[in-house]
This record gives C-alpha cells, structure tokens and sequence, in this order.
C-alpha cells in the first residue's frame, strides 16, 4: 500500500461519526468512518474513495485534497503530507488558504445544539464550513458551486440573495464586503483565483463594478439582517464576524434576541436542519 493510501486509511480509522456531526450508529466494524460516511462529507463517490485507499486512483485534484483534509480534520502539517505524498503542490503561503483547522470545526460543532447559525469563510469569503443551522436558514452550501459558495458572487449577483438590511446597513455592507476583496489582494498577491474573481464580479455586476473603481479597503463588522426562510418567514438576526487565527478566515455568528420570536424561529430551523442530516 503506497503512503497516500496508508495514510489515508488511518486517518479515516480516527474521525469518529459523532466528531463531524453524524450519529454514530450501531454495530460500527470500522473504528472511524466508513467509506461512505467520508464520500459523503467530501463529496465524492464510494467507489473513488475505494480506489484512493487501494492505490488504484493517481493524481487526486487540490480541491478534492482539500475537501479530504477537512473531512479527516487534518492538522496543517497533516494536510501539507497528503498533498506531497498525492504528488500535488503544498498550498503556497501566497494563496488564500482554505484548510479548515481542527479547532475551527470544533468551535462550529459546539453550536449544533443552540438556535446560533454559525459558518467559516476564507479571506475573499467564501463558504467552508457551516453548521447545520446555517444550511437549513440559507440553503445547504454543498450543493452549490464554489463560486456560488462565494458571498460576494451571490450578494452582487443573485437577485434572490435571501438577506436585507436597513437602507444604512445595506450601503456599508456593500461597501466593506468591495473592501474586504480588496484587503485580501494585497494579503495574498499569488493567488490567481482573486483577480479572477474580481473580474467576473466587475462584468457581471455595475453595482461592484462601481464601487471598485472607488478603492475602498475594509472589513465586514458586525450589522442586523433580516433573513428570508421559505420554512419559517422573515428573521431578524445580529450578525457578528470574527476574523481571526490562520488565513485570515472568517468566523460569522447569527443570533436572535433571547426569548422573542426570532429565536424561536432560528431553533425550529436548527431542530429541521438536524433532521434533515440525519436522514
């Protein structure tokens, strides 16, 4: 067995079902995951990762790398081997990082069990992960592309963006999300999906495309959304992000005022979305 195949197997022995959100069943002969249970957190086939841990499938994608990292729960160090042993080049310090630490998905887990939408966001914002809350108030993010995982992208160009803000919140958050691209170009100069993205943001949105040419710099601060649910109506949340820890990722924490209605409303939607990951 070579050492990406050995290596991954092992890893997959250690994550428990319950660590990465999943009922840990009954008579389990696999001391970790199954096989399907990391398919489905990586979202890829059963069959390829047969293949991976036979040895038999060469030359896995970064991205697909990536999402195994954060399925497995990888350490930085333990990432940086499995893309050297799958012959991949280790993430350069200069690319928006998208590895998920440890603690990063134990800080989400910790919210499964409270009416708190709770997700992590790389440094150009873009989704990577997300408590079930979250999938069940917006949408579940697996399903999308990683373009349209991309808060921006969705923001400026989908006319269906299930978020509003008071005419005053609406501008300064359109603003500081322009000025947190901004930010993360001078961050990350050798990172080409940046300009990539800024592009398709410029051509497809005048919006953006506007306030891009003004320059700003910033960072997205805390505000009051109104969140638009198709199960449960209008909700009114405080948004607080937290930027913090390696990569510059995002920590963003949704919460209603104790006791109203709001919050009732979010814990429906949390007991829903569990429900839903379990079937």
């Amino acid at each position: 067995m070579d050492e990406f195949a050995q290596v991954l197997r092992a890893w997959r022995d250690r994550v428990r079902p319950q660590d990465v959100g999943l009922p840990p069943g009954l008579s389990r002969r696999a001391p970790g995951l199954r096989r399907e249970e990391l398919a489905l957190i990586a979202g890829v086939s059963v069959d390829y990762i047969v293949r991976l841990e036979q040895g038999r499938a060469r030359h896995p994608s970064p991205q697909l790398l990536t999402s195994l990292a954060r399925a497995l729960r990888l350490t930085d160090d333990e990432r940086d081997h499995l893309f050297r042993v799958a012959g991949a080049a280790v993430p350069s310090v200069g690319h928006v990082p998208r590895h998920v630490t440890p603690t990063a998905q134990r800080m989400v887990d910790r919210f499964r069990d409270a009416p708190v939408a709770v997700a992590v966001h790389t440094a150009i914002y873009e989704l990577v992960l997300w408590n079930p809350l979250w999938a069940a108030l917006f949408g579940d993010p697996s399903s999308r592309t990683r373009l349209e995982r991309n808060v921006a992208w969705r923001y400026f160009t989908e006319r269906s963006f299930p978020v509003t803000h008071t005419p005053e919140d609406e501008e300064a958050y359109a603003r500081d999300l322009v000025g947190h691209l901004r930010t993360a170009i001078g961050r990350y100069p050798d990172d080409p999906e940046i300009p990539q993205l800024i592009d398709r943001l410029i051509k497809s949105s005048p919006d953006f495309a506007r306030r891009w040419r003004q320059g700003t710099v910033g960072e997205l601060r805390t505000s009051r959304k109104t969140v638009h649910n198709d199960m449960v109506g209008d909700i009114v949340v405080d948004c607080d992000t937290l930027t913090s820890g390696p990569g510059d990722q995002t920590f963003v924490i949704m919460t209603a005022a104790p006791g109203s209605e709001d919050e009732q409303k979010l814990d429906l939607l949390r007991v829903i979305g569990l429900q839903q990951l379990q079937t």
